[in-house]
């Protein structure tokens, strides 16, 4: 399984996406720059420049019609994918840490640091409603007092967001709105991977390792020598026995996202490099002995 390497960022990458075709994979990374891709040959298709600051996240609606970006210079911001134009900018009081738009691909979501005396936020807004994006104002903003927010997703149906906070926990977010995503995985500096149900998040597996585990926003300087080792590792769903490792990176992988057809992969790591690995055939032949 030999990877396609794409070199298109200077720092480390926080951030790796796929649209729901699989064709384009976008990239985000630590220099303000946002990259979209081929993914079948690794061609770099553009750019969408305008960010002063680390970008943390992407996201692409459900028809490749626009994409999401949150920063550390304090905004998110709207672009239109074919064009690379930007059509919204949303200020924030802090870093936007992560984003994401519904299944409908209408209502946005993204959640501010606790960062500079201001509290960590929940933000949501509504595209088909201009004057929202016009006021810088959402239709709800949930405040999270406690710790803030270091990855989020939609649940079922875009009912509700599901936040992983600084301090483990997880929580349900009501966006009141309207991709079956029944399950999520989680990554932790305890040294493990955990499999939970989205809607009542019971715990149903657990995936161990021998280091801690990071996926997406990237990490502090000071933490890349003591997290992973460079190995991308796979994990049987059912029997949570480990069965495939591939190596490559020089450094910790940050982020990984699997195609949506499930014949390939991509890591983005602390080198700065996104890589595109195609399973090869055998690997589908693959039968584990339970």
């Amino acid at each position: 399984m030999r990877p396609i390497l794409l070199q298109g960022h200077e720092r480390s990458i926080t951030q790796i996406k796929y649209n729901r075709e699989g064709d384009l994979l976008f990239s985000v990374a630590k220099d303000t720059v946002t990259n979209v891709w081929y993914s079948v040959n690794g061609e770099r298709l553009g750019t969408y420049n305008g960010h002063t600051g680390a970008v943390w996240c992407v996201d692409c609606d459900w028809d490749t019609k626009n994409v999401l970006t949150g920063s550390a210079d304090n905004s998110c911001r709207l672009w239109d994918c074919q064009t690379g134009k930007q059509l919204a900018l949303l200020e924030t009081n802090s870093a936007v840490r992560t984003c994401g738009f519904d299944f409908s691909g209408n209502i946005i979501m993204f959640s501010t640091d606790k960062q500079m005396g201001y509290q960590c936020f929940l933000n949501f807004f509504d595209l088909r409603d201009p004057q929202q994006i016009e006021d810088n104002q959402p239709y709800l903003s949930l405040p999270c007092n406690d710790h803030k927010i270091t990855s989020a997703v939609w649940g079922p149906l875009g009912e509700f967001v599901i936040a992983g906070h600084e301090n483990g926990e997880f929580n349900q977010f009501s966006a009141k709105t309207s991709s079956d995503l029944t399950m999520f995985v989680s990554a932790s500096k305890d040294n493990s991977a955990k499999l939970f149900d989205s809607a009542s998040l019971e715990h149903v597996k657990t995936f161990k390792t021998e280091r801690p585990v990071v996926m997406g926003g990237g990490q502090e300087a000071m933490e890349v020598t003591t997290t992973s080792t460079r190995i991308g590792k796979f994990f049987h769903a059912a029997y949570e026995e480990e069965f495939g490792r591939v190596k490559g990176h020089f450094g910790p992988i940050n982020c990984v996202a699997f195609h949506p057809d499930g014949k390939s992969y991509s890591s983005g790591g602390e080198d700065g490099y996104t890589r595109i690995h195609h399973f090869d055939p055998q690997y589908f032949d693959f039968e584990l002995e339970a």
